[in-house]
């Protein structure tokens, strides 16, 4: 049997299978986002209470493997089991919805922005290579503020439906709800609060990564060394991880702006000052040595200056 022609006159193999559609793999990704969402939102939440300061389990004094006496918090697990002791399993997916959604948006804002930025981009001579990694790095960060831009207010919904384990409130429930009570109770500024530190911190953290990576393979990876493709191709991932350890703050102040004085107990006194602004919250973290506060899930532990009182 003779194999299929196409108008430009190749042959096409008949066993050969056609691209996807665009709407097909669109459709994977959005489907593929929302399962990471959701597998990976019972390590949000609790990373969330531990953020607002939130420890209803009790610590346990230990020493390290130098002799020093420290308090030791929960890990995830621990916490995790106390919330569904308390609200069952279905406790850890508190505030699920409102991240798929932004989930959902931030993809599709992503994927159409991508596709003008790159067009824009071809038109372009670029001439070396730093110049090359900041023009990336430009459109990197439009497509990251515009994507935050878009989704900052379902963020604020998610935030304070897991903020409200503190108090046990039931004042923000499904995703409607949300809109209403936020647009009557503070207009449009009340879904962007905390929005100025997380685009901060964001822009921050692809700028300080991507430049760090470019200097680090120019510059400290030897063109002689056999593995110097392998070794530029890693280099930007552990940049990330040791960048976004900087930049951490700025997403601990966002969610607690989130959260600041809307009416829950997580954002009220005693539990928490009012903040005026991030950068009242901000000062206030870093005179209580706070500022990395829910950075880490495991072997949390706050060092014991006086334990006189506590018995062994």
């Amino acid at each position: 049997m003779d194999s299929p022609v196409n108008p430009s006159g190749q042959a096409v193999a008949a066993g050969q299978d056609a691209p996807p559609p665009a709407v097909d793999v669109d459709t994977a990704v959005l489907l593929l986002g929302a399962g990471v969402t959701a597998a990976t939102h019972p390590l949000l939440y609790v990373k969330l209470l531990i953020q607002v300061g939130h420890e209803p389990l009790p610590s346990t004094v230990g020493t390290t493997m130098f002799g020093r006496r420290v308090l030791y918090l929960p890990g995830f697990f621990s916490y995790a089991h106390h919330i569904v002791k308390v609200d069952g399993k279905r406790g850890l997916f508190r505030g699920l919805s409102p991240r798929i959604v932004s989930s959902a948006i931030s993809t599709v804002v992503r994927s159409k922005v991508k596709q003008q930025v790159e067009i824009i981009s071809k038109r372009e001579d670029l001439q070396t290579s730093l110049r090359k990694v900041v023009k990336e790095t430009s459109h990197e960060m439009i497509i990251q503020c515009l994507s935050r831009v878009a989704t900052h207010p379902f963020h604020v919904m998610s935030v304070r439906c897991m903020a409200q384990f503190v108090g046990r409130e039931v004042k923000y429930g499904g995703m409607f709800s949300c809109i209403v009570k936020i647009f009557k109770e503070e207009g449009l500024a009340g879904f962007y609060v905390g929005l100025v530190p997380h685009v901060a911190g964001e822009v921050l953290f692809l700028w300080c990564c991507n430049l760090l990576a470019h200097f680090i393979n120019t510059y400290a990876v030897d063109e002689s060394f056999s593995q110097a493709s392998a070794i530029r191709s890693y280099t930007k991932f552990v940049m990330g991880i040791a960048v976004s350890v900087l930049t951490y703050p700025f997403m601990l102040v966002a969610d607690l702006m989130a959260v600041s004085d809307c009416g829950l107990a997580a954002g009220l006194p005693p539990h928490s000052p009012v903040f005026t602004s991030w950068l009242h919250c901000w000062n206030h973290l870093s005179n209580k040595g706070h500022l990395f506060r829910g950075s880490s899930f495991f072997f949390r532990r706050v060092p014991v200056t006086s334990l006189t009182s506590i018995e062994d």
